[in-house]
């Protein structure tokens, strides 16, 4: 063995093992669990949360050893079906829709199985593998969403697992963008590079994105690619981009007033202008004149219909009931209100708050999708993961402490109905804004 090699066995000793745990305990959780058994998936979870954090500690100024353990542990799941998720099923139909010039925003899965000519390689599994709810409603993904389903249905080859392996590459593809103008805005600000590596090396990120193919991750590469545009000055191509950060997912258009602060007036007001007229241009193929009534519909749901692994709205609720108020009337008023919150804390960040500085901007949209997903009646674990990017550019550390804690809401996988155990989601609650209370007031490094 050469003598370099040797030395660097020694040195790495711990990090190495460390990491080849890591990457037995990620194709432990891929290829040997049952969705039900979910002590085994939490053991599984604190394990690699633990390598997590050694890892950094131990070699955060080994960049190349961080990001190929982050990169091989993503390519563990390459050739994984999704088992903590069935959203795939959505994803390869509404790009098979595309792929054929069918408009996703138009009918809903089950108006067209009743069309018998329905040219979707797949139709019958697709439609059952996606769940009942789904398949009754319109597509909600924005139109960069259904760009990469059109490309995993086309270059899948008319097989489920082809374009399964499609969207994992492109959500691969983003996290190692992420990690790349992460560390290039980090040192922009002054900030160690090394930060990046709590989102890149996090489980949550790993196993909810590559493995479970939630796109969160592209959504966000075009968010830190748009920061990063704005630390050059170069805020008219950040426009471009934020604008397709937002046709992935809807949540960057909660941080659009702090942009009025950040650029001043008139760089805003243009700024605006780019966003919006991008992401028509990018909308304008699918428009209809049915378009919009449809995809308020569906997006409408989440507000009013829906919850999961809720903080402060189970809290209401249970106030609302012992005042004799029925819950699924009490959810449509909740729904109603939570935008607003949102909006008006959004405006007082604006206003309340020096976001001239690149790094205070990030901290108020951490703030901002902070209060969003903690009074939001649905909130998957795959969401804190924008906060978690946020948070590793300042020194908070409870979106890390959240992405930790949101695996006890995995506890409603292992029951029939999904039902879930309002005392674990206390626990995760409890602890993370008991941990933020802490950093906010107590910690003397928090300003």
């Amino acid at each position: 063995m050469p003598k370099r090699l040797t030395t660097y066995l020694q040195l790495h000793k711990l990090p190495l093992l460390f990491a080849l745990f890591s990457l037995i305990f990620y194709y432990t959780l891929a290829y040997q669990l049952e969705r039900t058994d979910y002590l085994k998936l939490f053991t599984l979870f604190a394990a690699l949360f633990f390598f997590c954090w050694k890892l950094i500690q131990f070699e955060k100024w080994n960049y190349r050893f961080l990001l190929i353990t982050g990169i091989l542990a993503r390519l563990i799941f390459i050739a994984l079906e999704p088992h903590l998720s069935q959203d795939f099923y959505r994803f390869i139909w509404d790009g098979e829709l595309v792929v054929n010039f069918i408009n996703p925003y138009l009918e809903t899965p089950n108006a067209l199985m009743e069309n018998l000519g329905l040219p979707i390689a797949n139709a019958q599994e697709l439609h059952q593998g996606m769940g009942t709810l789904s398949a009754k409603h319109y597509s909600s993904y924005p139109p960069l969403h259904q760009l990469v389903f059109a490309l995993a249905a086309l270059l899948g080859g008319k097989s489920i697992m082809g374009s399964i392996m499609v969207m994992r590459v492109s959500v691969i593809l983003a996290d190692l963008g992420i990690f790349y103008f992460g560390r290039k805005l980090l040192k922009k600000l002054n900030r160690s590079p090394h930060l990046i590596c709590w989102y890149f090396l996090n489980p949550l990120v790993i196993v909810e994105l590559t493995g479970n193919l939630h796109f969160e991750g592209i959504m966000l590469f075009f968010l830190v690619w748009s920061l990063y545009l704005l630390s050059q000055d170069k805020w008219q191509l950040a426009g471009v981009v934020m604008a397709c950060s937002i046709s992935v997912k809807l949540v960057p258009l909660l941080f659009m007033p702090l942009f009025l602060n950040h650029l001043g007036l008139k760089k805003s007001l243009f700024f605006y202008f780019i966003i919006g007229a991008t992401s028509l241009a990018l909308f304008v193929p699918f428009y209809h004149p049915d378009f919009i009534s449809n995809y308020s519909q569906t997006m409408g749901l989440w507000f009013s219909n829906f919850e999961f692994n809720a903080g402060i709205y189970n809290v209401a609720k249970k106030i609302a009931i012992s005042m004799d108020e029925k819950p699924w009337e009490f959810i449509k008023d909740y729904g109603k209100v939570v935008p607003y919150i949102t909006l008006v804390t959004a405006i007082l960040l604006t206003f309340l708050r020096n976001n001239k500085d690149l790094l205070k901007l990030m901290t108020s949209m951490m703030w901002i999708i902070t209060l969003y997903y903690m009074i939001s009646t649905t909130v998957h674990p795959w969401y804190i993961i924008s906060i978690l990017l946020l948070g590793t550019f300042n020194s908070f550390k409870f979106p890390v402490i959240w992405t930790g804690m949101v695996v006890l809401s995995y506890f409603a996988y292992s029951q029939m109905d999904n039902k879930e155990n309002l005392f674990l989601l206390a626990l995760e609650y409890s602890v993370v804004l008991g941990f933020m209370g802490y950093e906010i007031f107590l910690h003397p490094n928090k300003k």
